[in-house]
């Protein structure tokens, strides 16, 4: 069906060429893959089998045919016998879907009986049967690639070109248009198809050629798309600096918060935790959150709220007399608060009110004259 032989191609102004001793053959049937970075020659190999371009060194042969040799004024009927889809679908925007798709049937000079009937066949063949009075405006993106092949099938061709025919669609539709070429090719039509898409090529495994700095690299029966460890990653590196000052940030926010107001919400302090975990590194936030909430404690203001009941036990201190057991230590004795700092307690609203008495009624010694001080005991 596809011969190349020893072809190289040069464009003028260039001093690399675009081919560079391609050598490689496609049977009837036969599903290609042309894979390869920009640049290496996928679209200029597609150029040289549509015969918009001929090679400046070696021979393409087509169908039998030597393209180097077909004259320009049998070009157009030895396209008739090869469909080509493209990246912009290349639609008529004044035409409907069938005007469009009939429309290189009448440039052939196809009967207007025949094009009555292929139309519609091949319509419902790419799943667009019913919307034949559609224009190209309102239409999918898929849609409108499936119009595009339907046109290049038309005239039921031996070959179908198709570079990167997905490059401008959303992943499912990709997938819909790669089932239909699959189902094409399995009608008997040869596809030839130039892609960046790696997972496809993975999961279809078919024949693939790659092509580097246009030089053919690898012809392989049934390959996969190849090392892709050279394609750079889209995650950007994370600078230490940066994320310390992001976790900073955040934690000082949470600083001036309980500063304000005396207290923060559980949410609040989750949320800024979170922000500062995913700036920075984890060694980075916990000295940062420890430094900051130990300072943030201790600013607090007297005033920020009254202070739990009764403190949590703390452990016995070896250099201080303990209290004997069954005695409270009055409000002049209580034991200072502990250095380490300890999470903010949530009181509810009966401790709010037991903290407000004074140390008389918390004992049961009945209401005292206003005037009355309650001095130390013994």
């Amino acid at each position: 069906m596809i011969r190349f032989e020893n072809v190289t191609k040069r464009f003028r102004g260039t001093s690399k060429p675009a081919l560079s001793n391609v050598d490689f053959e496609v049977l009837r049937g036969e599903f290609v893959f042309l894979v390869g970075a920009s640049g290496s020659g996928k679209s200029s190999c597609l150029r040289l089998i549509l015969r918009e371009e001929t090679p400046s060194e070696g021979r393409v042969v087509v169908l039998g045919r030597d393209l180097r040799t077909l004259s320009n004024r049998k070009v157009p009927y030895f396209r008739r016998h090869v469909g080509a889809v493209f990246q912009d679908f290349r639609l008529l925007p004044t035409k409907t879907v069938f005007q469009n798709v009939a429309f290189t049937l009448q440039v052939i000079g196809s009967s207007r009986a025949f094009i009555q009937q292929a139309v519609p066949e091949v319509l419902a063949l790419v799943g667009l049967a019913g919307k034949e009075k559609r224009f190209p405006h309102e239409l999918s993106g898929g849609e409108q690639q499936r119009v595009a092949i339907a046109r290049a099938l038309a005239n039921r061709p031996q070959i179908l070109l198709a570079d990167e025919p997905t490059g401008n669609l959303d992943p499912a539709t990709s997938v819909d248009i790669m089932q239909l070429l699959a189902r094409i090719n399995a009608g008997g039509t040869t596809v030839v198809m130039a892609t960046h898409e790696a997972g496809f090529v993975d999961q279809m495994q078919r024949r693939v050629i790659e092509l580097r700095h246009g030089e053919m690299v690898r012809d392989e029966r049934h390959g996969g798309y190849g090392d892709t460890s050279a394609i750079p990653s889209l995650a950007p590196e994370p600078e230490r600096g940066a994320a310390a000052v992001a976790a900073l940030t955040a934690v000082l926010e949470l600083h001036r918060e309980i500063v304000e107001t005396g207290s923060v919400e559980p949410e609040s302090v989750d949320a800024a935790v979170e922000a500062a975990a995913s700036a920075a590194p984890p060694e980075v936030v916990d000295s940062v959150i420890q430094e900051q909430m130990s300072s943030a404690t201790d600013a607090a203001p007297a005033d920020a709220g009254p202070a739990p009941a009764e403190a949590p036990p703390a452990a016995p201190s070896p250099e201080l007399p303990q209290e004997p057991a069954g005695e409270k230590p009055t409000q002049t004795e209580a034991a200072p608060a502990p250095s380490q700092t300890s999470p903010i307690p949530v009181v509810d609203a009966l401790e709010l009110d037991v903290a407000e008495l004074g140390l008389a009624d918390r004992l049961g010694l009945g209401e005292t004259d206003p005037d009355d001080e309650v001095g130390p005991t013994s």
